[in-house]
């Protein structure tokens, strides 16, 4: 059992939807981005979507396309990413956390390299959103012996001769794109999501989490009727820009019951 497996049992137990939070590391510091960690643990993200900063950021809508910019203007890097990893370890060894980004920087590092480093630093999965299956190898191999989770998307666009390949290999959780553009995009329908949802867990055996343009309350108690977990990244990150961390955490924390209470 991993920290991933243990949460998604623990919340299937409760008959609850799990809430999954996104937070871009280094934005606008590193110290922020450790607050912002500690505070959504607190405020019942049950998994926490670490985000590396990376120049072409193709999946991701204005907000995160911004927060990666200034994030980079901070001077955050891969190994500052890991760096906050560890940190969160130092005071939190429960709440599981993905570093969520592109395929460059990691293979920049080293495949390897960057496991290593991810599973010394407590990471317990990576979502890289531009790595296909038939080129993940050099990724997924090393992960899977350090025992870290590789969490692939699938989308309105994978069909039942696709869906298979990509959920192959895929451990932890499988991430649902709810719509057909990038992060903050208006959401799909609730009925059309939920029938994504029941092939992709038939398919995959796994937990299902539904991202992509859940904003509100509202949706995200729609999302956790139908799926294991709701993702929230864009409304966080943009809350956080033009607010700050108190009205970050306090949007988090509605969004996180709206979640939990779904059912």
């Amino acid at each position: 059992m991993t920290r991933i497996s243990d949460t998604f049992a623990r919340l299937k137990d409760q008959g609850q939807a799990g809430f999954v939070a996104y937070v871009m590391a280094g934005d606008p510091d590193a110290d922020t981005t450790l607050e912002m960690m500690h505070g959504l643990a607190e405020a019942g993200a049950d998994v926490i979507e670490l985000g590396a900063p990376f120049t072409d950021p193709m999946a991701d809508g204005p907000p995160i396309q911004r927060a990666a910019l200034r994030a980079l203007k901070s001077g955050m890097t891969l190994k500052g990413v890991l760096g906050l990893v560890a940190r969160f370890r130092e005071t939190n060894a429960d709440t599981p956390v993905v570093i969520m980004g592109y395929a460059n920087p990691f293979h920049a590092m080293g495949w390897e390299a960057f496991v290593d480093a991810a599973a010394k630093a407590g990471a317990d999965g990576v979502i890289c959103v531009d790595l296909p299956p038939e080129e993940d190898a050099g990724l997924r191999e090393p992960m899977e012996r350090a025992g870290l989770s590789l969490i692939r998307l699938a989308t309105p666009t994978t069909d039942d001769g696709r869906l298979p390949e990509v959920v192959r290999n895929t451990s932890g959780f499988v991430y649902y794109v709810s719509t057909t553009g990038v992060t903050g995009a208006a959401a799909g329908e609730t009925a059309v999501v939920g029938a994504a949802v029941d092939r992709v867990r038939e398919a995959s055996g796994l937990p299902v989490a539904v991202g992509f343009g859940v904003k509100t309350q509202e949706r995200a108690r729609e999302i956790g009727r139908v799926a294991d977990a709701v993702v929230v990244g864009s409304a966080i990150v943009d809350e956080l820009a033009q607010q700050g961390v108190a009205a970050a955490l306090e949007l988090a924390s509605g969004l996180a019951k709206a979640a939990h209470d779904a059912r």
